[in-house]
């Protein structure tokens, strides 16, 4: 399925609120589609799983260690997103102490299931997670897509060849306004 614009979904996320107490001061914020990517160049990349090998030795850490490149570049924000939910992706920030790339949680799939990058893993024992890939996403628009090749259901390996850091760097260099 190939999509010239981002799906309009909410995602459900989670933002400190000290009014809340106790050991998770927390409260629920919907995010739309629009408030993420409206009026905004993103960077988004999504990967299968937090706290999984590729994704939390390589995916995220080289986001992070090239964010301030890639926003010199032109964009606004770097998204991680991943089919986990908002408790996750907040301890698997935590735990790799990245402070800077944006994580966004699909806990539903929604929007990895309409971006046509929602497979299944049944055969690493994940259900169903995106697919690894990243974009360029311009007020909504999707400027360009590096996609993981052999995309299907329960893939036997998980390739990390084009939606890593330095793919995304060479290509908003390739094309710096």
């Amino acid at each position: 399925m190939t999509r010239d614009t981002v799906p309009d979904v909410v995602f459900k996320t989670r933002v400190r609120d000290e009014s809340v107490g106790g050991d998770n001061p927390f409260r629920w914020q919907d995010r739309s589609s629009k408030d993420i990517f409206g009026g905004r160049r993103v960077v988004l990349f999504a990967l299968p799983g937090a706290f999984t090998p590729t994704c939390s030795s390589t995916h995220l850490p080289g986001y992070e260690e090239h964010y301030d490149r890639i926003r010199a570049l032109g964009v606004d924000e770097v998204i991680c997103l991943s089919v986990n939910d908002a408790f996750v992706m907040f301890q698997w920030g935590k735990h790799l102490g990245a402070k800077k790339v944006f994580l966004l949680p699909d806990g539903n799939g929604d929007f990895t299931r309409q971006m046509g990058m929602l497979v299944k893993k049944e055969n690493v024992g994940f259900g169903p997670r995106s697919w690894r890939y990243s974009m360029v996403v311009d007020d909504g628009k999707i400027e360009k897509m590096f996609v993981e090749p052999g995309f299907s259901d329960n893939a036997g390996s998980d390739p990390f060849e084009v939606s890593d850091a330095g793919t995304m760097l060479a290509y908003l260099e390739s094309v710096k306004k």
